[in-house]
């Protein structure tokens, strides 16, 4: 599959990793892209990844436009969106609009309007649309899943989500530190600063493993450092489907901490544990002890060993899980090209969880605002 790239320069921190992660399994061959909206960044960038000097534009129109002129077996077939949050809705819709699918990092668009109207433009062309919650990639939160699913843990009734990080301990924003000078403006960022950029991971992986939808909240959230234009902490009490409960707390001034991505469920029959920063062992607990499950050994189900890459005792990490869904992704579009059935074993992120996200930042900030208690989860 070719694939074109929006953002992603060679400064760029996550662009460098979608690359990276997309060619890992020889599915995907980055052909085109507008790495910047500086013309001379694109085009050092586009140099430095060996791509033809006409294959690197100066914006995404231009880039989407050119390529579809093209004929069908040279221009691009998707195009990934790496850029700010503010910058995802405008080249996601373009390339929808004509005839490219989309793989996009997340937070999906700035808000839930451009979410609801992108998810139209999706559900209407019948186009392919990926999300990258990177999380969901793992091997390890595959088997959480379809435990889950199984009734391993009997009937759920807790549920415990964290992302603490504390890179923004300070006002890093007032420094030439890139990632946190746009992930802290409102207007580039969105509505939300931390429940936004990693809020959404909890909230996203939280649904996924126990495949649960959030039906209302209680949200507390709090700006901490000073001059700070967007919350930098929060904890939110969540009602979920089927009377289960649960707690996520996010957090970027947690000094100490790295990535710390973590999540706990609990059932009548017992319990799972599974954290980021050691994603390849998934705890099972019960009254009676606890059982460590791992990679590659014993028994494990089928989404699990289908996204496992290495021997046991080999450690797989965060490239491997982002490669799953670009893998995943690129699966998908074969199957839609060749109109073969696409086997949903091999998931990824959809617009629909987009959407979700960006209503659960709305409904947050709705309750961080509001007298009630409790405020309904509304898409």
């Amino acid at each position: 599959m070719r694939m074109g790239m929006v953002g992603g320069s060679l400064e760029a921190f996550i662009g460098a990793v979608h690359r990276r992660a997309a060619v890992f399994d020889g599915e995907i061959e980055l052909v085109c892209g507008v790495f910047s909206s500086n013309p001379e960044k694109s085009k050092q960038t586009g140099h430095a990844l060996y791509l033809p000097e006409n294959r690197v534009y100066t914006s995404y129109e231009e880039m989407i436009m050119r390529e579809k002129e093209l004929p069908e077996g040279e221009r691009m077939d998707f195009i990934s969106i790496v850029t700010p949050n503010h910058m995802h809705f405008p080249p996601a819709k373009m390339a929808l609009e004509n005839g490219f699918h989309v793989m996009c990092d997340k937070p999906m668009t700035l808000n839930l309007e451009e979410a609801k109207e992108l998810a139209a433009i999706v559900e209407q062309s019948g186009l392919i649309f990926g999300l990258t919650h990177n999380y969901t990639g793992y091997p390890m939160v595959k088997e959480a899943r379809d435990m889950v699913r199984n009734g391993k843990l009997g009937k759920l009734r807790k549920i415990v989500v964290e992302y603490p990080q504390g890179w923004l301990s300070k006002l890093e924003e007032a420094t030439d530190y890139k990632q946190a000078i746009w992930r802290t403006d409102p207007t580039k960022s969105g509505a939300a600063g931390c429940m936004g950029d990693i809020g959404t991971h909890a909230e996203n992986l939280a649904e996924y493993i126990t495949g649960l939808k959030i039906t209302e909240l209680c949200a507390d959230l709090t700006t901490f450092v000073e001059g700070r234009k967007l919350d930098d902490d929060g904890n939110v009490l969540l009602h979920f489907e089927d009377g289960v409960k649960g707690v996520l707390h996010a957090s970027q001034i947690a000094n100490g901490e790295e990535n710390a991505l973590n999540i706990r469920v609990y059932g009548e029959l017992g319990g799972l544990e599974w954290h980021q920063m050691e994603p390849n062992t998934l705890i099972y607990k019960t009254n009676e002890g606890q059982r460590i499950i791992r990679p590659s050994v014993g028994e494990l189900s089928a989404a699990a060993k289908a996204h496992i890459r290495m021997p046991s005792g080999h450690p797989e990490g965060f490239f491997e899980a982002f490669a799953n869904l670009y893998r995943n992704f690129a699966f998908a579009l074969r199957a839609y090209m060749t109109g073969q059935p696409y086997d949903s074993l091999y998931d990824f992120p959809t617009v629909q969880d987009g959407v979700r996200g960006l209503a659960f930042i709305d409904t947050v900030i709705k309750s961080n605002q509001s007298t009630e208690k409790w405020t309904k989860f509304v898409e």
